[in-house]
């Protein structure tokens, strides 16, 4: 049988798994019953997912048609997420790149392009949702051949073929024309058409590179890859080719292919195909599965370096133990170290001795962006364990004795009115503009700032362009930051006294600036439960309760008005705390607390830090 190995790349919220949903769905392929019973996109299976609308984790599914297995992969479209598209690209002969109608290329189309030039893959343009008020495809077309050009494609790779379509509906054709358009099928056309059956040899020894690996009950460590060269057969012994030279042999226990979402067991594979093996108990991705008696290794996959690292440590506050099923040292570390079977942008460090923050256990775990560590970390609370995280900080290199940091490119669309107050806030974080567009009425505006730049400014933006605006940024490069940061520490507003929150005490306090919490929520002295309208903490008591007295006060209830609480999720915490704070993360809550909770023990270190 034929085979297309086929991955899909796209900027977030383009379509990408929209399209494979109606791919699936018209092809009649084999659904699993889980995402039968949900009812939703096919593909976004992990809840995270669903709730955000967006691609974390690359998935496999495989289509018949026309007597061609093709196989796709979703691809995540987050910049922050790039070492699921690098390593996933690998198995892939061909690729979508979808392209949404109105708003053309954006800064990830332009990450996860550059990925799949590098590799030398077939690139066919998928124009999506044409149907969209507002589509421009001609303006869209042509940006799209300028990005081909800009990233140095080839002259075959920018004769691109184009087709159309509109996954919602679950159309698609090669003219940009909806009443033409009969379904989604000339998809599959154009794929056995333009990208070619994969150049393997099938007689050699056997070679397979895993890509990916997930955790099943039964089987244990399940690897999938693509197998490059020969066959492999279920039950056969094979080797186990580490990172470090090792070589081991075992036998499979398992061998499965993929059948629409499914796993199912097959006899054998031969090179070209997609397949998941179970029975090598300490595979890692990257590495090789080879022949036994002529084993060669695959070249290990390269993943770009983490540029922002954060602190994890374990939650030791007033609270600790009642929220989470998971509090120990032992079972965080285990945790934390499992993901980098699976994570191959994670980086995790153990700090020891006096080092640590707050006194107990702690790593450093470093990651591809802010969004990275915060998903991270919501899948950890979601999993019942209970942490500490400190401020999120760049990562920095020596490079010939000069210190360089890591840069972003930042693309910013906004109405034109509040463009002026977008260029002095990014200009003040030590911005450079690159470019300026104005497009009736809205401003498209490129800047090159410091990934640091960065940190706390998502909110600000979305005041200042109230609501409407929309900011992607992308990894850009290592250089010196010329420019010396003067660092502004917000104040917070840090309760005084242990107990529960009540309605007169927040009365009180609620001109102090913004608070966090409503009546009713638990509080610990030294915890963070709103920010200071000016810079310096502020210690309050939002315990307090009115005492009662026989004197009735006319008319007071009438005039008095609480404004309701900036209610905190776990990226605005990030976003929000100082380097003397930390955020406390349970299954139940997000909490921002002093590292130092005691007013006095705070008064005596930032005494001995001045003198």
């Amino acid at each position: 049988m034929e085979i297309r190995n086929v991955a899909i790349i796209a900027h977030v919220d383009h379509g990408k798994t929209t399209l494979v949903d109606a791919l699936l769905r018209q092809s009649q392929t084999k659904i699993g019953k889980e995402a039968t019973e949900r009812g939703d996109l096919i593909m976004d299976s992990n809840p995270l997912e669903r709730e955000r609308g967006i691609t974390i984790f690359a998935k496999n599914v495989s289509i018949q048609w026309n007597g061609v297995k093709i196989n796709i992969v979703d691809t995540p479209g987050h910049a922050d997420f790039g070492g699921e598209v690098e390593r996933v690209l690998k198995m892939a002969d061909g690729c979508l790149l979808l392209v949404d109608a109105k708003e053309g290329p954006m800064p990830q189309t332009r990450f996860v392009l550059k990925k799949a030039l590098e590799q030398k893959l077939r690139v066919i343009v998928v124009v999506n949702k044409i149907d969209k008020p507002g589509a421009r495809v001609p303006y869209v077309l042509d940006k799209t051949l300028e990005l081909f050009l800009e990233l140095g494609a080839n002259d075959e790779q920018a004769d691109f073929p184009v087709i159309y379509a509109s996954g919602k509906q679950g159309l698609a054709g090669l003219e940009p024309d909806l009443s033409k358009m009969k379904d989604i099928l000339p998809v599959f056309d154009l794929i056995i058409r333009e990208i070619k059956a994969p150049e393997v040899d099938a007689s050699g020894p056997l070679q397979m590179l895993v890509t990916t690996i997930v955790g099943d009950q039964f089987k244990g460590r399940v690897a999938t890859g693509r197998v490059w060269r020969g066959v492999i057969k279920a039950g056969q012994e094979v080797a186990h080719l580490d990172r470090f030279g090792g070589n081991k042999k075992y036998r499979l226990t398992s061998l499965m292919t993929f059948d629409g979402t499914n796993r199912v067991e097959a006899a054998e594979a031969v090179a070209g195909d997609i397949v998941a093996i179970a029975g090598v108990p300490d595979i890692m991705i990257g590495e090789t599965i080879a022949d036994p008696i002529t084993p060669e290794a695959l070249p290990l996959l390269f993943i770009e370096e983490p540029t922002v690292k954060a602190t994890f440590m374990v939650n030791n506050s007033p609270f600790a133990g009642r929220e989470g099923q998971y509090t120990t040292s032992r079972q965080l570390r285990e945790r934390l170290f499992k993901e980098l079977e699976n994570d191959m942008a994670l980086r995790v460090e153990e700090v020891g001795g006096d080092s640590t923050l707050a006194g107990g256990a702690s790593w450093i775990v470093s990651g591809r962006g802010e969004l990275h560590l915060a998903i991270f970390l919501e899948r950890l609370r979601r999993e019942g364990y209970e942490l500490q995280v400190s401020r999120p900080q760049v990562i920095e290199k020596v490079v010939d004795g000069r210190t360089q940091v890591p840069f972003e490119r930042v693309f910013i669309e906004t109405p034109e009115v509040y463009s002026g107050s977008v260029i002095q806030k990014l200009g003040s974080r030590h911005g450079l503009m690159q470019d300026l567009r104005l497009e009736g009425g809205t401003a498209h505006l490129e800047f090159i700032i410091p990934t640091k730049g960065l940190f706390g400014y998502r909110n600000e933006f979305l005041t200042d362009t109230k609501g409407l605006g929309i900011m992607n940024s992308s990894f850009f490069q290592y250089q010196v930051d010329e420019q010396e940061w003067k660092e502004e520490q917000h104040g917070s507003l840090i309760a005084h006294e242990a107990g529960q929150t009540l309605m007169y005490g927040l009365m009180n306090v609620q001109d102090r600036g913004i608070l966090f919490y409503g009546p009713g929520a638990q509080v610990y002295p030294g915890m963070v439960v709103g920010q200071h309208s000016r810079p310096g903490d502020l210690r309050i008591n939002v315990c307090k309760a009115k005492h009662l007295t026989n004197f009735r006060e006319k008319g007071m209830a009438d005039a008095e008005h609480f404004n309701p609480p900036r209610i905190m999720d776990l990226e605005d915490a990030l976003e929000y705390i100082g380097d003397d704070e930390l955020v406390e993360v349970t299954p139940k809550s997000i909490r921002i607390r002093k590292i130092i909770l005691d007013e006095a023990a705070a008064r005596r270190q930032a005494r001995g830090i001045k003198e």
